[in-house]
């Protein structure tokens, strides 16, 4: 057993855990990068509940570390423990161990090649019916509408609702408990203010979206043509037993629905809604992105939505949490600290990415990416299961609002950190131009 003294934690702020934790959870675009230019490529922060130490990482290298550790001592569920009061203890991004591999061994049928192919004609008509809307001259909200559509993907596509009435229902309860921000955050570490607004109406209106959520399931368990409907509940429904494992829960059901929800509505839009704003800003990668769009480039609309999910991580942060005392990149951490790679730090590394500050889509068409320097969707054997489904609807969008529009920004977009995302502090505004 090793003796405190023994321990190698980096150096980092040192102000209190309380005033760290409001940092991290209102402006980690500011104070990471400053900490980062400080400390150098690994450093410490202290944070609530706990408080408990982070150990922050961006080399390369040590994220590949990180990566590949055994799973069952780099435990990410409890990483992402904050995220439990809705997402649910079933969450495969909350469960460890064997609850984990299971929950991924049921999920993962409904995320393969085949079935993108499947979803993709319903995320086409979702996109075209959104653009159908729009007009010549108009100036688009861009955060807004690409969160419309995504939701719609997520209740239509994932959740199987197509009934409009149903869809109308679900619609702004969806959205609220979407709507997070930090100080929610925050409280979900201290159940007593449950009772409290405004997390007493949060998690009221969640208790609506699960009964209506269960009622889906239910309805569906019971439906005639499970067997023909594509839609992800429906393929869910259909695994278990064929592969040797106990079919989902309807509880478990629930959980994972939420997940996909939370991880897949406003992370999507924010995605878009900044490749859409870096198009906007630059004439010459617009025409290269609408010609690509004509004629069926979907390779070079991808490498727009991967660069700019590249200047603006989304998700800024993975985190692992030590199960016994680990060395990892030389050092030897405690148990119980959580070591977190920054997706932020990574994404603008000169040595990884030249003209780090700059939107250039070829890195991903003419350029070889090295491994662990693009992360954006985390990693190993965690790495998120969506993310397939993400470019494919991301791409898609694409190409529905770039046959008809070109887009124009007339300002830089501030970054805003909302829930759990990074977005377009000013919803990112854009002048449409009929084609």
């Amino acid at each position: 057993m090793s003796l405190a003294q023994d321990y190698d934690l980096p150096d980092g702020p040192s102000m209190s855990p309380a005033r760290m934790t409001w940092k991290f959870l209102r402006d980690r675009a500011g104070t990471v990068p400053a900490y980062h230019q400080e400390y150098g490529d690994t450093f410490s922060l202290r944070i609530l509940p706990g408080p408990r130490t982070l150990v922050v990482f961006s080399d390369p290298a040590d994220i590949k570390e990180i990566f590949a550790a055994d799973p069952s001592q780099f435990h990410a569920g409890e990483g992402n423990a904050i995220l439990k009061p809705v997402m649910g203890e079933h969450s495969v991004l909350l469960t460890d161990d064997a609850e984990h591999q299971r929950a991924r061994k049921l999920l993962m049928p409904a995320f393969t090649g085949p079935s993108m192919r499947a979803y993709q004609p319903l995320v086409e008509a979702i996109a075209k019916i959104e653009v159908d809307s729009w007009h010549d001259g108009d100036t688009l909200v861009t955060l807004d509408r690409m969160n419309a559509i995504t939701l719609d993907v997520i209740l239509q596509v994932v959740f199987g609702v197509t009934d409009e009435e149903r869809l109308s229902v679900l619609r702004p309860k969806v959205n609220r408990m979407v709507n997070i921000d930090a100080k929610m955050l925050l409280a979900w570490s201290y159940p007593r203010l449950f009772k409290l607004p405004p997390w007493r109406g949060y998690f009221k209106n969640q208790q609506e979206v699960d009964e209506l959520l269960y009622a889906e399931i239910a309805e569906r368990r019971a439906a005639h043509d499970l067997d023909g409907r594509d839609d992800v509940l429906s393929r869910l429904l259909r695994v278990g037993a064929s592969e040797g494992e106990t079919p989902l829960t309807d509880a478990e059901m629930r959980d994972q629905l939420v997940t996909l929800l939370l991880a897949g509505h406003e992370t999507t839009a924010s995605a878009l809604s900044w490749t859409l704003h870096e198009l906007g800003r630059d004439p010459e990668i617009l025409a290269r992105a609408v010609a690509a769009a004509d004629t069926g480039d979907d390779a070079y609309l991808e490498a727009c939505l991967k660069e700019s999910m590249r200047l603006h991580p989304i998700i800024d942060f993975v985190a692992r949490t030590l199960q016994s005392d680990q060395v990892v990149a030389g050092r030897l951490l405690p148990r119980g600290t959580t070591v977190t790679p920054s997706i932020m730090l990574s994404h603008s590394r000169e040595a990884s990415f030249a003209d780090a500050h700059l939107f250039k889509p070829e890195r991903f068409t003419a350029e070889k990416v090295a491994a662990n320097t693009w992360i954006p969707f985390g990693g190993g054997v965690r790495r998120c299961i969506g993310a397939a489904f993400s470019l494919m609807e991301g791409t898609v969008v694409l190409r529905e609002v770039l046959q008809r529009y070109e887009v124009t920004a007339d300002a830089v977009a501030p970054n805003k950190l909302r829930n759990i995302t990074n977005v377009p502090g000013d919803k990112a505004p854009l002048r449409l131009t009929m084609r």
